[in-house]
């Protein structure tokens, strides 16, 4: 049998959604960390939490990316 084809729209709201989540991912660890930082008093956590979610959101591109060209 043949896989459905999606339409169009449907592979362009997909990629809007896999693109936002990653953004979130990237995004959302120093947020956290600067609002840590407000209710410790410290100045490490926001830094810290900005650098693993780059991390975290290039590997989820790179799995992203890998994922598709096995396909």
């Amino acid at each position: 049998m043949t896989e459905p084809q999606i339409p169009p729209i449907g592979a362009a709201f997909t990629w809007v959604g896999r693109i936002t989540a990653i953004g979130f991912v990237m995004v959302l660890p120093g947020i956290a960390g600067d609002w840590l930082d407000r209710q410790l008093d410290t100045t490490i956590l926001e830094p810290v939490g900005f650098l693993l979610g780059f991390v975290l959101g290039l590997t989820s591109i790179v799995r992203l990316a890998t994922a598709k060209r096995q396909k």
